[in-house]
């Protein structure tokens, strides 16, 4: 059921930014109703890294818990059905480039007019106002503005990327907890409002001291590799059969360290004795960890480290995760059937609700699996008007 289970979503976004947003509401049991283009539907049903069997699972896993309605709305007769659909509704969700909406007499000034109750929440890669407004934005281009694509990789290189799409994920997750700051506000005063969650600016939101370490001391970051500058230890170390991340650049947990390491007077070097000094010599430092934790194996390592109060991990990888018992105690991945896949695993509903936790009751649906039931049920539309549709294009 969820805590969000009185809620109806109309989701009009396509490939990572609003539907994210979407799958964030559908995981707490919001109706999250995805309007897809008849015939074509949302791209990401093509995209991924790997397709199996013609089926994308990277859209079966983002289009979870939703239900799928084919409705043109670039045509009259869909913005019509549109329109019935939102005066049933508690949220739009869209993330097209700004002014389409408005070009297909879907705008808030519009909808807001047909329920003044309805939250519009709009992802775009630059916000719905501004100069750059109108522009084109990917997530890449949002983290590159951000200032995340700048500081991410080696410094003796050009600017590298997460290996996902971090920034339309950082805005989808913005504009769902915007979606719920505005959704409690309709409930003190009845009315609706406009959320616009710009990805270069949810990017940016996570930019620590960036602006201001310029904008005080002229400083700009830069690229630092696997490190983060003067924070030490905290870096990737050899093992013998692999990697393991230490952290212990707080004072008290490097005292445990160099207890570890069976180099107590570590901690008294002046080199290493606060958290200034390991910052200012944090190469050397660095060099005389990995000497140590080459003679073990990962295993003898996170023992050896768990042991002495150390944080460490290894360096997970798809085949860890489903391997862990901590995964596993938590329920971290869970497992749905997929109509053709079978067994299908994928990350669980976060975060964790003690008493109305989410859920994750089928994969993505088929295109249109639910056209009957909300179009024709939902709104009264019989089985000729349904298919007179159809004929035309319109859904």
């Amino acid at each position: 059921m969820g805590p969000l289970n009185d809620l109806r979503v109309l989701e009009l976004g396509v490939l990572i930014a609003g539907p994210f947003c979407g799958q964030l509401l559908a995981d707490f049991g919001a109706e999250v109703i995805k309007i897809e283009q008849p015939g074509v539907g949302d791209p990401m049903r093509q995209w991924g890294e790997v397709l199996v069997d013609g089926q994308s699972l990277f859209w079966a896993k983002i289009g979870r818990n939703k239900k799928s309605v084919t409705l043109n709305l670039r045509v009259p007769e869909g913005q019509a059905l549109f329109k019935e659909l939102v005066a049933k509704s508690d949220v739009v969700i869209e993330n097209f480039r700004p002014g389409t909406m408005e070009k297909w007499g879907l705008g808030w000034e519009v909808l807001k007019e047909i329920n003044p109750k309805l939250i519009m929440t709009r992802v775009s890669g630059f916000g719905q106002s501004g100069p750059y407004a109108p522009r084109a934005g990917y997530g890449s281009i949002g983290e590159a503005m951000g200032g995340l694509r700048y500081t991410t990789g080696d410094p003796d290189r050009l600017p590298s990327r997460t290996g996902w799409s971090i920034g339309d994920s950082l805005a989808a997750t913005y504009a769902a907890l915007g979606t719920m700051m505005a959704l409690h506000q309709r409930d003190k005063t009845g009315d609706g409002q406009v959320v616009d969650s710009a990805i270069y600016e949810a990017v940016l939101a996570l930019s620590e001291s960036l602006i201001p370490e310029y904008q005080i001391a002229g400083h700009i970051r830069e690229r630092t590799g696997a490190v983060l500058p003067r924070v030490a230890p905290s870096n990737v170390y050899p093992c013998t059969d692999g990697m393991v991340l230490i952290a212990a650049n707080q004072d008290t947990v490097f005292e445990r360290l160099c207890a570890a390491m069976e180099q107590p007077n570590l901690k008294k070097d002046p080199r290493f004795c606060t958290h200034l000094s390991r910052g200012a010599h944090q190469e050397l430092l660095d060099g005389l960890i990995a000497d140590w934790t080459t003679g073990f194996s990962l295993d003898d390592m996170e023992a050896l480290c768990e042991t002495n109060g150390v944080p460490c991990s290894r360096i997970y990888r798809a085949p860890d995760m489903l391997e862990d018992p901590h995964f596993a105690a938590r329920e971290a991945i869970t497992e749905v059937m997929h109509p053709v896949l079978g067994p299908f695993k994928m990350p669980s509903v976060f975060p964790k609700l003690s008493a109305s936790p989410g859920s994750i009751s089928h994969t993505a649906p088929e295109l249109g699996e639910h056209n009957d039931e909300i179009l024709g049920t939902g709104l009264g539309l019989t089985r000729q008007a349904l298919e007179s549709f159809i004929e035309k294009g319109v859904i």
